[in-house]
């Protein structure tokens, strides 16, 4: 049973590369839905792509996840020919192209994915209490500075949204890392929540912080 949920946000250029490891936890007692608990993150620049192939499988083959855990890869800037890079490492993954519109499909191991969806299923984890992110984890300040910065825009003349930073300098790479994860281990939440206008970051325990609103 898969157990750990890797999401890769392959970075082009100068940006960022981001991974991000959440471990999905079964209910316990009262509990009625699965949790799931940052248990990684990382992100590289100007790395590569061999190596960042070479990093994942490392990753993916360790012996915390190996037969465990399930990778699901940003596909949408690099293209095709660098995920193939991956899956000719012998790395089974689930590839996603994320796009502005309202529908999800997919064909054979490449899924279309709304962004709305994968930061649907980032508040609805959030907003439940079912995602925390260690504070001992080196980059989870970082994360928790994006998900701030995180906003949505809605176009008035399509009235579409869309999903960036506040400002254009800011990165959205870890945000979209865990956002994969999270999707592809709920498979596409039932209910998308509202969006607050206001972030708000509270203190969950002595060792995790969970986001309550963002965006």
């Amino acid at each position: 049973m898969t157990k750990f949920y890797v999401g890769l946000d392959l970075g082009q250029s100068s940006d960022y590369t981001a991974l991000s490891v959440l471990e999905r936890l079964e209910p316990e007692g009262d509990e009625k839905e699965v949790a799931y608990h940052v248990r990684h993150l990382e992100r590289v620049r100007n790395v590569p792509y061999p190596e960042i192939v070479a990093k994942t499988t490392e990753i993916m083959q360790s012996p915390a996840l190996a037969g465990k855990a399930a990778l699901v890869v940003d596909q949408t800037g690099v293209g095709a020919p660098v995920v193939d890079l991956f899956r000719q490492a012998g790395l089974d993954l689930m590839g996603v192209l994320i796009h502005g519109g309202d529908k999800a499909a997919h064909e054979g191991n490449t899924w279309r994915v709304p962004k709305r969806d994968l930061v649907g299923s980032l508040q609805v984890l959030f907003q439940s209490g079912r995602l925390k992110i260690s504070k001992k984890l080196p980059l989870a300040s970082v994360l928790q500075t994006e998900l701030m910065n995180f906003k949505v825009k809605i176009d008035p003349v399509t009235a579409h949204d869309s999903y960036s930073a506040w400002r254009e300098q800011d990165h959205d790479d870890m945000v979209l890392a865990v956002a994969l994860a999270a999707w592809y281990g709920e498979r596409l939440p039932k209910t998308i929540l509202t969006f607050s206008p206001v972030p708000i970051v509270r203190k969950y325990s002595e060792d995790y912080y969970y986001q309550r609103n963002f965006i």
